[in-house]
């Protein structure tokens, strides 16, 4: 099981890059259309609706690795003062309740995807992008989450079930402070060895 979750973690970041370098792509495209109309009085044509898709694209696969690295944002004022056993039942309780909530998103963007799908739908812009391929994107990255979810879970309540409360709260509870901050000077003194050898 966690050689699968591995493998996700490397999959997202994967996905994340990718939707990372889409962000910049899309950053550069505005930024050319509005020097364009500044000085030229013209248009690239399209770098808003293509902007949004990529937003949205990049959203959803960006969401899984932030759901394993524990980078989401969580209130944990009440979380914190918990028993070790209370927590884990929480944490698992919150990866059901993200579950459900995902799969229903994912069953609407499946619906919106097959509709477009077959009633071929453009886009009413003059560039008329066949809404079929970022769609496509869009659910893939929703399925993928949800798919993560799952693994998640699964990993969550085996280790639940095995009294493994430390594997439950390291994949599915809320990073402490000090984690947090260990985290950052651990990345800190990677990059400064990495520049460091670079010189």
């Amino acid at each position: 099981m966690d050689h699968l979750l591995l493998l996700a973690h490397r999959l997202s970041r994967f996905g994340a890059w990718v939707a990372g370098a889409l962000i910049i792509g899309a950053a550069v495209l505005i930024g050319v259309d509005i020097v364009m109309r500044k000085f030229f009085s013209t248009s690239v044509g399209g770098a808003s609706e293509l902007s949004g898709y990529v937003l949205a694209i990049s959203a959803s696969w960006g969401f899984a690795l932030t759901l394993l690295d524990r980078a989401h944002i969580r209130i944990d004022s009440l979380y914190v003062v918990l028993p070790l056993r209370l927590r884990a039942l929480m944490d698992i309780l919150g990866l059901v309740v993200l579950l459900a909530f995902v799969g229903f998103l994912s069953w609407q963007c499946s619906l919106v995807f097959l509709q477009t799908y077959e009633l071929g739908s453009r886009a009413l812009t003059p560039i008329a992008t066949p809404l079929v391929y970022p769609q496509a994107l869009w659910l893939l990255g929703m399925v993928y989450f949800l798919i993560v979810i799952g693994l998640l879970l699964l990993r969550a309540v085996l280790a639940l079930l095995g009294g493994d409360l430390q594997t439950v709260q390291r994949i599915a509870g809320s990073r402490s402070a000090t984690q947090e901050v260990e985290e950052e000077l651990r990345d800190t003194r990677l990059r400064m060895d990495t520049g460091g050898n670079e010189a």
